[in-house]
């Protein structure tokens, strides 16, 4: 405590116990724990001024590393005090006895008493004029947690597009991340919304659009690659760890955040949209802009006439209507008041969604986000707070493919025929190739190293690569070889005196004559 400090609280102290306050108000006023307050109220001022003198004159326990702490700032000015303190333990070891933080507040006050300021090295930058109009387009990605009218938490994702010389905006939100294919159809839209489009578009390297910067050699999604060869524009894309290329976005992505969206409740997309575009019509668009003192829209009306015309829009596969939903920790997703299981391992944390589709005969079809690959299909109850689950979702896949493959190849003769047919089998059927290796690893379940080897050879010879014919071939060869091997047995009965007497026996003959009279009647 500072002298300065300690002396205006002892007076505060005395002050408030003459008008009465009892000595649990004094400490909360005074913001000191009522034990130093008893300790304050025993000593006389002259006591107060020693005890205030003994503390400007307490060691620190990181005193004992001054001078060394002080050549290391005199020589390094931007040294940190997590550096200072790494220094001391990588020289010192088990010898420190405080805490980083208390050194931290050690530096900070050596600093200020020695007047050795942290030299900073900001990075210059120097302002970029406007490209020419219709020359460049920015585009970016945001997130923003709002409320529903349920009062419910959600995260919508929007899509945020300018055009760089007229801070002409364009926004499109989605209630779940975007894929490759939604990207391109807010594209679309985007164009659409501005009568053209312009000559490059500045992204940030977006796992969606680029696969890998491959040293200036751009190598794009598959999808994306494909639109671009129609589009036919140029990308600039910013290299990682330099946002300031596409400064202007940046900018324009935290307006929406913080103006358009922050505070406004989320009925549905569609509303949410409609407003939006509202808002930029109204706002975003026709205000002034604090940069370049005109109001986009009006530079947008000559901007337009340099943009390149779409004469044909592209349109995206959307076969089907699907709603996102979000994947719960037991890997279920809950629809409509019913849970439907996925496969075990689905859920990769709270922000794991799916595609849910509607079938015609009543079924839900759930689909993986990015890439409509099928994770289930379930039928549809006809009430509510069912389990629907799927027994292959609760299998334990936890087994590597690698491993099963050398099990079931350990188990035959002719370990080569065996590793080519189930590299064969990989190769056509890689999705279900897990449920094959097990399909043929129960075949082999009491069938003889003779079966297995002539089934091996009948699926191989024939160029069938599936499980199920591999299972079927020994199934038809286990009964051949077990016929084979089984020998013709006769049951004899041997003679007995019962037997002999029934041999003696001579059947009843009838008289032809009744046969004619019942011709004849």
């Amino acid at each position: 405590m500072k002298k300065e400090a300690g002396w205006k609280m002892y007076t505060r102290l005395q002050e408030l116990l003459e008008i009465g306050l009892n000595k649990s108000q004094i400490a909360r006023h005074l913001g000191i724990s009522r034990p130093t307050l008893y300790e304050y109220l025993n000593l006389t001022p002259d006591e107060f001024e020693e005890r205030l003198n003994g503390m400007q004159i307490r060691k620190k326990k990181a005193d004992v590393y001054k001078d060394l702490i002080l050549s290391w700032l005199r020589e390094f000015p931007d040294l940190s005090a997590a550096q200072i303190y790494d220094r001391l333990q990588e020289k010192y070891k088990s010898e420190i006895n405080f805490a980083e933080s208390t050194l931290r507040k050690y530096v900070h006050d050596l600093r200020k008493e020695h007047n050795i300021p942290k030299s900073m090295n900001p990075r210059q930058y120097q302002a970029v004029s406007d490209p020419p109009m219709g020359k460049q387009m920015q585009v970016d990605f945001g997130e923003k947690r709002v409320l529903n009218s349920n009062n419910d938490e959600i995260k919508l994702y929007v899509m945020c597009f300018v055009l760089a010389h007229s801070r002409h905006k364009y926004y499109q939100w989605q209630d779940r991340p975007f894929t490759t294919t939604d990207i391109i159809k807010i594209h679309e839209d985007a164009f659409e919304y501005y009568g053209g489009l312009p000559e490059e578009i500045v992204y940030d390297q977006d796992h969606l659009i680029l696969v890998s910067e491959n040293h200036g050699e751009l190598i794009y999604t598959h999808d994306f690659s494909a639109y671009l060869k129609n589009r036919k524009y140029r990308v600039h894309m910013c290299r990682k760890g330099d946002p300031e290329s596409k400064g202007k976005i940046e900018n324009v992505v935290g307006y929406v955040k913080n103006n358009f969206a922050h505070n406004r409740v989320f009925y549905n997309l569609e509303r949410w949209n409609e407003d939006c575009l509202a808002w930029l019509k109204r706002r975003a668009n026709s205000k002034i802009h604090g940069t370049t003192k005109k109001i986009p829209a009006q530079v947008f009306d000559e901007e337009r006439k340099y943009l390149r015309p779409i004469l044909e829009k592209i349109k995206t596969k959307s076969p089907t209507l699907s709603i996102t939903y979000r994947v719960r920790k037991d890997n279920t997703v809950l629809i409509k008041g019913n849970r439907y299981s996925v496969p075990l391992g689905t859920y990769k944390g709270p922000e794991t969604n799916v595609k849910v589709v509607k079938t015609g005969n009543n079924q839900y079809i759930i689909l993986a986000l990015e890439t409509d690959i099928e994770l289930a299909r379930h039928d549809i109850p006809g009430d509510k707070g069912n389990l629907i689950q799927n027994n292959d979702h609760k299998r334990n896949k936890s087994k590597k493919i690698p491993g099963l493959m050398k099990e079931i190849i350990s188990s035959f003769q002719e370990q080569e025929k065996v590793c080519s047919f189930l590299n064969l089998i990989k190769e056509d059927k890689p999705r279900y190739i897990r449920d094959q290796l097990l399909l043929i690893q129960s075949s082999l379940t009491n069938s003889s190293q003779e079966t297995i080897n002539k089934a091996l050879d009948f699926c191989l010879k024939n160029k069938l690569y599936s499980a199920v014919d591999f299972r079927d071939a020994v199934n038809h060869y286990g009964k051949v070889v077990t016929t084979e091997a089984k020998p013709l047995e006769i049951d004899v009965v041997p003679l007995s005196p019962s037997s002999i007497d029934k041999i003696k026996a001579k059947p009843q003959v009838r008289d032809i004559a009744e046969y004619s009279k019942i011709f004849n009647e």
